[in-house]
């Protein structure tokens, strides 16, 4: 870490730190930088303000058209796992959408390492969901968070679920913390009261706008690194939550990780440079920026979904179906990869009807089988796919 950079930060000091790096085999003697508490005021410049006020339009817009669907919570799943695919892959994990999805009905062993560490952010999403309809945002719910977040993989370990107990720092293992981009502050007291302040603030009751609290919350997170794996997945989704919680959505269908993904250098830039000069205005605006792209990227997709759930249901009554088959393709939305067993489930029947209709469905070509089997099959609408998963900007 590039220590003169820092240590005329007005946001933060350095601290001494030593220790013995187990993955080089030597000792280590260098600083951390511990953040100070966020501010009870934060001064913005006038273009950051209106960006703020843009974005929060934004989100407004898009809470707004999910009441265009029947069933707005059929959005919640693609969403989460769209999201986790992306978020993963700012971390280094890639898996294609439609594996992911499919791995519903995988079983566990043939599930690829990578697909089993993306489904975990899924739990982890839905756990903070339902954990935030019981208590706010606070260090006992994320501790929780990350422990399903890792569960079962490399990040599994002695310190799991818990504020690490180690000191970490961020870059590559083999050039040491002296070579490394960022050293957060270490283990223990400081790391443990810095949480503790940023659980305050973050649950203030002031006048600081929400999506400022927001990318300000972010940051500290991000600064402080509070686990030994996981946390840049976890600061994300304390995002969402942040907003979920604050009643500015009601369904976690805003994902910001598509847009920081294709901007990955620019967005570690803002939130280090943020450290370095005290200015969070460009971090800010940065954030204003994702924001409104995505709410208007997702508002564009609810769109499109609502014009294809319309055309298969008149293509349907036009054919003059009725009963389960309706039902499948109105949740089609959200389960575009379906079996006959699943179908059943969801909708009170027995596997024959079930299966019966989705047949008719592959005969009008609304859904495609995906295996190639004559057994076990998995079937995928591929325009609701397509409307899921198109590319990002």
């Amino acid at each position: 870490m590039d220590c003169e950079a820092f240590r005329s930060s007005p946001v933060g000091s350095l601290v001494k730190i030593t220790g013995h790096d187990h993955y080089l085999g030597r000792p280590y003697d260098h600083f951390a930088f511990v953040p100070i508490p966020l501010p009870a005021t934060v001064p913005l410049e006038e273009r950051t303000y209106k960006l703020v006020g843009q974005a929060e339009r934004a989100i407004g817009r898009l809470d707004a058209a999910t009441s265009r669907l029947p069933n707005p919570s059929l959005l919640v799943r693609p969403a989460l796992y769209s999201e986790a695919v992306s978020t993963s892959a700012l971390e280094g994990t890639y898996a294609p959408l439609m594996e992911v999805l499919e791995a519903d009905y995988v079983e566990q062993s043939r599930q690829s390492v990578e697909v089993r560490e993306i489904l975990n952010y899924v739990r982890a999403a839905e756990r903070g969901l339902a954990l935030i309809a019981e208590k706010p945002i606070c260090v006992s719910l994320i501790n929780d968070l990350q422990g399903v977040l890792v569960r079962g993989t490399r990040g599994d370990v002695y310190d799991a679920g818990q504020l690490r107990k180690r000191q970490v720092y961020i870059g590559e293992r083999s050039g040491g913390v002296e070579r490394s981009r960022f050293v957060p502050p270490p283990d223990g007291d400081l790391l443990i009261q810095g949480m503790s302040d940023w659980e305050k603030w973050i649950n203030a009751d002031d006048t600081i706008p929400l999506l400022v609290k927001v990318a300000l919350g972010h940051y500290q997170f991000e600064t402080l690194h509070p686990f030994s794996d996981g946390n840049g997945r976890l600061g994300r989704l304390i995002m969402v939550l942040q907003l979920i919680y604050a009643n500015a959505l009601r369904y976690p269908i805003l994902n910001l990780s598509p847009y920081l993904e294709l901007r990955m250098e620019e967005y570690k830039d803002l939130l280090l440079n943020s450290s370095v000069s005290g200015n969070f205005n460009p971090w800010i605006r940065f954030f204003a920026e994702a924001v409104v792209a995505q709410a208007e990227d997702a508002v564009g997709r609810i769109d499109e979904l609502i014009k294809i759930r319309q055309s298969m249901i008149d293509l349907l009554r036009a054919e003059g179906a009725k009963g389960v088959v309706l039902d499948i393709v109105e949740d089609l939305i959200g389960y575009p990869i379906i079996t006959p067993s699943q179908a059943a489930s969801l909708h009170n029947v027995t596997y024959p009807p079930a299966n019966a209709a989705i047949q008719r469905l592959v005969r009008l070509g609304l859904l495609r089988e995906m295996t190639g089997r004559s057994y076990g099959r998995v079937y995928a609408c591929e325009a609701v796919m397509r409307a899921v998963d198109q590319p990002r900007r």
